[in-house]
């Protein structure tokens, strides 16, 4: 039986605990895809299940939410043999194994074929970036053009090309960052405004923008969730979709008290419904035409997975963290 290198994890704990070893390579039923990986991004939804804080999902389990790469055997027909294509949500990585090795098998319904030069390592970064990126702008924030958007937590990779998209959507963004020598980072990848977070920013975010901004995205999480809604104008919506702060609940909450007069609160949890709604193709031409920006952080091999965990739990990518396989 032919076998594959894979990524596996057996038991909660540190980065070490991800062992390198060989399986066989999963065999497609009618409706699934056979991919080559050729490269996936690394998501902190992976770390807390690493940590131990997802009981849903039973190990041993070859992690990784997402994945691009070739396909090398679709049964159903739904694909051709060497496609190039991105999957990413829907249980992958979770209920079944995911992108951290050689093959995934994934549902054809979940997977988007496109036609692209761009090179793995961009490929790799985008799937779930994007669509929690666009997802959270359009969907969840219903973001329109010339609006005053506030990012907090924009060195997060999601940050970073929510960043860019919104202002290729024609919006002011204004982004935060608890380091000053990111102000240049957010400023290059669309931000127009850069506020040093220092866990309290409101009274600043409304005197540069008056009143308040027009929408919010937040991304640390509830840490700063309570500050962030005073960001926001009257009519103003916050999206809670980033939980980098690895805060999951208020020790305290009042809601009378934490959301102000006519400002709302929402949430985004991308689905794999949601990844195929994102216009991935379109999105990647704009990268092609370097009309949109992709913070690619650090790159590394499968075989370097202990390694690339460390960093992303140490937040020293400066951007997406990329394995290449």
């Amino acid at each position: 039986m032919p076998t594959m290198k894979a990524a596996v994890i057996y038991e909660a704990g540190g980065p070490e605990v991800l062992k390198i070893e060989s399986r066989p390579i999963p065999t497609p039923k009618a409706g699934e895809v056979l991919i080559r990986v050729k490269a996936f991004g690394l998501n902190r939804s992976e770390l807390f299940t690493r940590q131990g804080h997802s009981p849903d999902v039973k190990f041993p389990r070859v992690l990784g939410i997402e994945a691009a790469g070739l396909v090398d055997d679709a049964p159903g027909g739904e694909f051709r043999k060497g496609d190039i294509v991105a999957t990413a949500m829907g249980g992958m990585g979770r209920q079944f194994d995911g992108g951290y090795a050689e093959y995934t098998c994934a549902p054809a319904k979940q997977v988007q074929c496109i036609k692209t030069g761009l090179a793995w390592e961009i490929l790799g970064a985008i799937p779930e970036m994007l669509q929690t990126s666009w997802g959270s702008l359009f969907k969840s924030l219903r973001l329109e053009k010339g609006e005053r958007l506030l990012i907090r937590g924009g060195t997060t990779s999601v940050g970073l090309a929510a960043a860019a998209i919104a202002k290729n959507h024609g919006a002011f963004v204004a982004a935060t960052t608890r380091n000053p020598e990111r102000n240049k980072l957010l400023l290059e990848s669309g931000a127009d405004q850069v506020f040093i977070d220092t866990g309290s920013i409101a009274e600043q975010v409304k005197e540069v923008c008056s009143g308040g901004v027009d929408k919010v995205l937040e991304l640390v999480g509830t840490t700063t969730l309570k500050d962030s809604l005073r960001c926001a104008k009257q009519r103003g919506i916050v999206c809670m979709t980033g939980i980098v702060s690895n805060k999951w609940s208020f020790d305290d909450f009042a809601p009378m008290e934490a959301i102000p007069t006519a400002v709302c609160l929402t949430s985004y949890n991308g689905k794999s419904e949601d990844f195929m709604g994102t216009p991935l193709e379109e999105l990647v031409e704009q990268i092609a035409a370097g009309t949109l920006h992709v913070q690619i952080g650090k790159v590394f091999q499968l075989d370097e997975i202990v390694e690339a965990h460390r960093c992303m739990e140490e937040n020293k990518a400066g951007g997406k963290i990329v394995v290449i396989t």
